[in-house]
């Protein structure tokens, strides 16, 4: 009960002008919902898709079994690898 009603304490404050502010009155009120509920759930909602845009990955079967198969057994570092590993560590060391 103390997480929503910490979440209601939340504020985000936005100006808008006034055409803009006109329009989410009317959408708000096509939904029979205050403008605040409104622009909270569709940002939100925005919010989320451009989340999985950026943090989902969606391979082809072929692609997916590749790295399936990489991830299960992934090859063995070449010299170049183990190069450039030691390298990172020194650098990570200082």
């Amino acid at each position: 009960m103390a997480e929503a009603a910490e979440s209601r304490r939340a504020r985000v404050h936005l100006r808008v002008d006034a055409r803009s502010k006109r329009t989410l009155e009317r959408a708000a009120a096509y939904e029979d919902t205050t403008v605040s509920r409104f622009v909270v759930r569709n940002a939100v909602a925005a919010a989320e898709r451009v989340i999985e845009a950026h943090e989902r990955v969606v391979l082809p079967a072929t692609d997916w079994d590749a790295f399936h198969d990489a991830l299960l057994r992934p090859p063995e570092p070449n010299t170049a690898l183990r190069r450039a590993a030691r390298r990172y560590r020194d650098r990570i060391r200082g």
